[in-house]
Formats: C-alpha cells, sequence, structure tokens
C-alpha cells in the first residue's frame, strides 16, 4: 500500500503534518488524530492495515467527533414521520413483485426477462417487473408508486442477500403505508448467479423456484409491530487497563456517566510494564495522565479492587452486582464494554525460573528503564553476550496464535541495549518469522544495521538453553548456515507470549457471549463488526479481543465506545418484530427449547393456576433474534417467530415441490 499520489496537496490543503512515510503523521496514544486540532483519521491513509483495523479506527474517529459536539448532539435531528398504516385486514393478498439485475452479477446468469414474465403467472401476483438496481434510490420511488397504483398489500424483490438491503426495502414499503413485515426477499444472487454461473438456464430455473416460494409464503405474511425499550443512559466498562481507562473517558468526554471496574487495585494493567516505545514516547507519562482524568471526572465511578458476582438483563437495562473492599453494590447500564486485558505467559522452558539470568523481555524493560538492565550472574557483571528468544508460548501447539506485538518489543529492547551499553557487544535475537508490520519495518532495518544478529530457527528445532559452572549456553540450528551455533551467554532474554485470562470463562457465561479457541472474547463479525458481540449491547476491546499494540488497544476502545454511544444517545430502542412468541394455549412447559436458544433468551416459568402449578416458558424480546431454534424443538406448537411461522415454512416448502 501506498500513501495517494496527491497526499502531499491534501496535507497542505488541510494543513496536516505527513510521516516520513508520507502517510498521515499520527501518535501512539492518539492514533485516529491527525497534527492538526479537529481533523481526525481513518483507515490506510494513516498506515496499512487490513479491513478490521479500518473500520476500528472509523469509529474511532467518530468517537473523537461525537466529544467535540456532544452540547449540539441531536440538534439537527428532524424525526422521520411515515404515513399511517393501511389497514389489509380481511383483503385477498394483492402481491407486486421487483426482480434486481444488480447490473451483471445477477442479469450476466440469470435470464431475469423470463424469470419476470413468470412471476406474472403465479397466483395473487397482480404486477411484477425488472429493474437494473433495485435498491437504488429510483426504484424505490418506483415501488412506492407501484404500491399505490395497483393497490398492494404484499411486496417481494428477487436481489442479492437480504442481510444488507432488507431493512432498505422494509422502509420503503413503511413510506408507501404498508406494514413493514408484509415484505419478503428471495435471494437469487448468492443461492443462484453466484454459485451457477456456469449454469445459466438451471440459474434461471432455480430464480423461479425461489420466487415461487416467496411468493406463498408471502400470502400468509401478517403485519407486526415492534416494541420499544427504555435506555438506561451509563456504560459499564470491565477492566481499568489502557483499553478500558479510553473507552470509560471517550464516553464520559461525551456525556455518559460510566461504571469502571477494575480487579486490581489500581489502573494501568499491562501499561505500567511498558516504559518506552520504538518512537520514543513515554507510556508511564501517559498513564499518569489518564489516572488523573479519571480521578478528576466526576462522570467515571471507579470500583478498584473489585469482583463482578453477577450481571444480568440485556440491552438499555443492564443491572450488575459489584464486589469491592468489603462492600457490594448493584449499578444499572445500558451498555458494557469488555476490555480486561490478558497476561503474560509465564515460561516453563528455557530454564525460566530457575536460572536468575534467564528473564523476560518485561523483565528486561524494567530494568532497562530503571539503570540496571545489563548486570548477570553472582557478581552483577555487565552482560556483554545477551541472546533473546523467540515466540515462547506463542505459535506453538497449545497457542497457535501470534502474540503481535512480541517481535516490536524485542527490537526495541535490543535497540534500547545498543544505545546505552557499550560493553554489550553481542545481541543475537533467535526467531521464527519476523512479524514488525507497518512502520515498525524500519526499525528491524535499524536493529540489522546496528549490529544486531537475527537467527532463523525452525519450529522443529527449537533453541537448546543449558548452563555450565561459567555461563549459559544456547544451542541453535541455524536455518541458513545448515549448522547449529553454541552461543555462550551472559543473559538470555524470552520473549513471553499473551494468553487470555482465565476468569474469561465466567464474563463470558454473564454476559452470554462466546470465546474463540484460545479463549479471547469473539467478535460478532472478524471485519464488519470487530467491536460487536452477538449480544446486543455488548462490546469488545484492547487484549480481551486478541493481541495488540498499543494503537490498536486505543483505537479499539474508542471504536467500542461510539458503538456504545450510538445505544446510550437514545431514549428508547426499536426491537425487531421477527422473534419468538409463546402461544400459552399450546405451551405446556416442557422446557425444551430453554436449552436450545442459543441467546438464552427463553426462561421456564411456574405459576399457580385453580390451585395447582402450571408451567410455560416466555421469551425475552431484547435479546432474542429469531433464530428458530425454539420453533424447531417444540414438540406442541407452543412457540414460534413471528414471520417464519410453521404455515409460511409449509407454504414455502410446498411451492419448492411444484415444477415451473
Amino acid at each position: 500500500m501506498q500513501p495517494p499520489k496527491d497526499v502531499k496537496v491534501l496535507a497542505d490543503r488541510f494543513g496536516i503534518g505527513l510521516n516520513e512515510f508520507n502517510f498521515c503523521g499520527t501518535s501512539a496514544f492518539q492514533p485516529a488524530e491527525s497534527s492538526r486540532q479537529g481533523i481526525y483519521v481513518a483507515g490506510p491513509f494513516a498506515e496499512p492495515k487490513d479491513i478490521p483495523e479500518t473500520v476500528m479506527q472509523a469509529s474511532a474517529a467518530a468517537a473523537q467527533v461525537l466529544s467535540l459536539l456532544k452540547d449540539a448532539r441531536g440538534t439537527l435531528i428532524t424525526p422521520k414521520l411515515y404515513p399511517p398504516e393501511r389497514d389489509v385486514k380481511g383483503e385477498e393478498p394483492r402481491i407486486g413483485i421487483f426482480v434486481c439485475h444488480c447490473g451483471t452479477n445477477i442479469a450476466g446468469v440469470v435470464d431475469v426477462s423470463n424469470v419476470v414474465e413468470y412471476a406474472k403467472t403465479l397466483p395473487n401476483v397482480v404486477y411484477a417487473e425488472n429493474n437494473l438496481y433495485t435498491y437504488s434510490n429510483n426504484a424505490q420511488d418506483r415501488i412506492k408508486e407501484k404500491i399505490a397504483e395497483h393497490g398492494l398489500n404484499r411486496v417481494v424483490v428477487a436481489s442479492c442477500t437480504p442481510r444488507t438491503p432488507e431493512p432498505l426495502f422494509r422502509n420503503t414499503v413503511a413510506e408507501a403505508g404498508l406494514n413493514p413485515y408484509l415484505f419478503e426477499m428471495a435471494n437469487i444472487r448468492d443461492q443462484c448467479s453466484w454459485v451457477h454461473m456456469h449454469e445459466p438456464e438451471r440459474a434461471t430455473q432455480k430464480s423461479k423456484d425461489l420466487v415461487r416460494m416467496a411468493v406463498a409464503k408471502s400470502r400468509l405474511l401478517q403485519p407486526l409491530q415492534r416494541q420499544r425499550i427504555r435506555i438506561q443512559k451509563s456504560a459499564l466498562v470491565i477492566g481499568g487497563g489502557l483499553s478500558g481507562m479510553t473507552a470509560a473517558l471517550t464516553l464520559a468526554r461525551q456525556g455518559s456517566d460510566v461504571y469502571l471496574v477494575e480487579k486490581e487495585d489500581e489502573l494501568g494493567g499491562n501499561l505500567r510494564h511498558i516504559h518506552y516505545l520504538l518512537n520514543g514516547e513515554r507510556p508511564q507519562e501517559e498513564l499518569a495522565r489518564l489516572r488523573d482524568e479519571i480521578q478528576q471526572n466526576s462522570r467515571i465511578h471507579l470500583f478498584a479492587g473489585a469482583v463482578i458476582e453477577n450481571i444480568e438483563g440485556s440491552i438499555g437495562n443492564f443491572k450488575t452486582r459489584i464486589s469491592a473492599r468489603g462492600g457490594t453494590t448493584e449499578v444499572e447500564h445500558g451498555v458494557v464494554i469488555v476490555a480486561t486485558g490478558a497476561k503474560q505467559y509465564q515460561p516453563k522452558e528455557y530454564l525460566y525460573g530457575q536460572d536468575d539470568d534467564v528473564i523476560t523481555q518485561r523483565d528486561l524493560e524494567g530494568r532497562l528503564a530503571c539503570g540496571d538492565g545489563f548486570l548477570a550472574g553472582e557478581g552483577n557483571r555487565p552482560a556483554k553476550t545477551i541472546v533473546m528468544i523467540r515466540c515462547v508460548g506463542s505459535r506453538d501447539a497449545d497457542h497457535p496464535y501470534c502474540s503481535r506485538v512480541c517481535c516490536a518489543d524485542a527490537i526495541k529492547n535490543a535497540l534500547r541495549i545498543k544505545t546505552l551499553s557499550p560493553e554489550t557487544n553481542v545481541l543475537y535475537v533467535l526467531y521464527r518469522d519476523i512479524r514488525t508490520y507497518g512502520f515498525k519495518e524500519s526499525y528491524y532495518t535499524k536493529a540489522r544495521q546496528q549490529g544486531v544478529v537475527f537467527v532463523r530457527y525452525d519450529e522443529d528445532r527449537k533453541p537448546e538453553v543449558s548452563r555450565n559452572s561459567h555461563a549459559l549456553k544456547v544451542t541453535v540450528l541455524d536455518q541458513t548456515l545448515g549448522m547449529p551455533m553454541l552461543i555462550p551467554a551472559d543473559l538470555v532474554v524470552l520473549s513471553a507470549g499473551i494468553h487470555p485470562h482465565e476468569e474469561n470463562r465466567t464474563l463470558a457465561q454473564f454476559l452470554k457471549v462466546p470465546l474463540n479457541s484460545e479463549g479471547f472474547f469473539l467478535e460478532a463479525h472478524m471485519k464488519l463488526r470487530p467491536v460487536d458481540f452477538m449480544t446486543d449491547g455488548v462490546f469488545l476491546c484492547g487484549l480481551a479481543h486478541s493481541p495488540k499494540s498499543i494503537e490498536e488497544s486505543i483505537l479499539q476502545a474508542q471504536a467500542a465506545s461510539a458503538r456504545a454511544a450510538a445505544v446510550l444517545v437514545q431514549d428508547s430502542l426499536e426491537l425487531e418484530a421477527n422473534i419468538s412468541h409463546v402461544v400459552d394455549e399450546s405451551c405446556d412447559g416442557c422446557a425444551y427449547c430453554v436449552d436450545t436458544c442459543p441467546f438464552k433468551s427463553i426462561a421456564l416459568v411456574e405459576y399457580m393456576y385453580l390451585g395447582s402449578i402450571k408451567k410455560v416458558v416466555e421469551t425475552n424480546e431484547s435479546t432474542c433474534k429469531g433464530c428458530g431454534c425454539c420453533q424447531a424443538t417444540c414438540p406442541k406448537n407452543g412457540i414460534l417467530v413471528r414471520g417464519f411461522t410453521l404455515d409460511q415454512s409449509r407454504a414455502q416448502i410446498e411451492a419448492a415441490l411444484e415444477v415451473a
């Protein structure tokens, strides 16, 4: 990736600084801010990056803007007004079908005109047409015109996945005076033109089948109403490390109350052990500033040395019980941000814990910061030969992931040693791969130029550390030379990996959120929703998500705050209508659906009725996603998903068995 060709013109126009590579200049602790106040940066304009980091930085920039505009927030909003909803009860279905070309995306394979002509022959279809792009503004206006012109009371769109455009089409139907749930989609892109691109005739036939199935279901669609829930305008931030402090301050600057819970007695997390950065910035000064701002901010309520005993509720209305300093407090809040951090792996190999001259990079950095990093051996003599071993507790069978910051940390400390200790004339870094991604690559080059020796070892032939009466000895098979090397060492430094906290599992159960196979919290979508959980109202940032740098932790914390603020600025939240509904007269309380629900949205309730105990289940509408697991499990037709009832599904299946 390279900066835009006219980047210098752009920089001059906006008065912002560029770095040595002609990308926008930022700092480690203000990664979304340009050098000019009030101008923010997002995406690869700041540094080459992938989609998740781009999405995070865009949201982080939005969070910064929200803080500036908090006093003006909402002053220019005009509530959207819809026409009165037409009562279609008792009307014969009058269905309109709109088939999308999607450029050549669909029409390049599917004979769209043929599909439209076939749709006109289906029962209750009174109008059908094709559109170049059905989701364009012109096409939306045309759908509204045809609803009025032909008295349509059901609308079917055959185009792409409903995942993105379905809310748009529902809104269009509502603007035409119909209930938005009198709308159905047929996915003839993903399920036809894309997967059968070399079979146009069969793709066209399948498109007809899907349209016929959509029409069969649409005849049975009924108007549905959305419920609203009130929002508690405060947030719970779990974890007082760099990410947690950043998230709490970002929300507080926007005017929200924040409950910040930290299990340790002091704030800072892993940042307490970082004393300097590759670019010369001083983390401890930033940590002191963050702590002071948190202490002085009246909107942040800090619970230090605290344990979360329980969390219940859902988006907009959570209740959390916090135990701190011998007392218990229950707080109510609308959102949760998980920023619990991670821990350093405690090595069990390479004589760590058995030999005082085998230490971790964190230990070395602490020594360097206080001026005694080069002492080794019983006589505390200057260490003239230092060996660093990388990927300790990372990229192995038990922890296959990369800890992401170890390469840069090793190079940072190696350069520091080269600067401060002329007595240390030999410094080896034993590595499997170098991953100093982005601008940090230049420091890797600088380290080689200053005489740091990089020796690559194979995963199957890891280095061996032993000690005789005089010194440590490190044996490694140099892949480049194809022969073993024996290095006498005064000091061995291990790049220990980043591991998740064991208590993540307990918190995940409280919040009903998933963990990945390594034990870190798992986001809703790696690329498009990198700070969200599948559980609404719960967000994620920092090392709790995965190993990451200071810049990335700050950006994700600010992004999580932006997503959380989008909930907190509302007085109430509108829920989806396509969720489960208990049919009381059919439900006998067998509870088969309770354990089946992946979102824990169904509970068993017992009550007295005419002197006997009755059982029934009830749905938490604010957490239900309408996945249908409950309906598929119920043997008594005691629970259904609105908009996906058994009758509607049966109609689709029977239509699928017909021949066009």
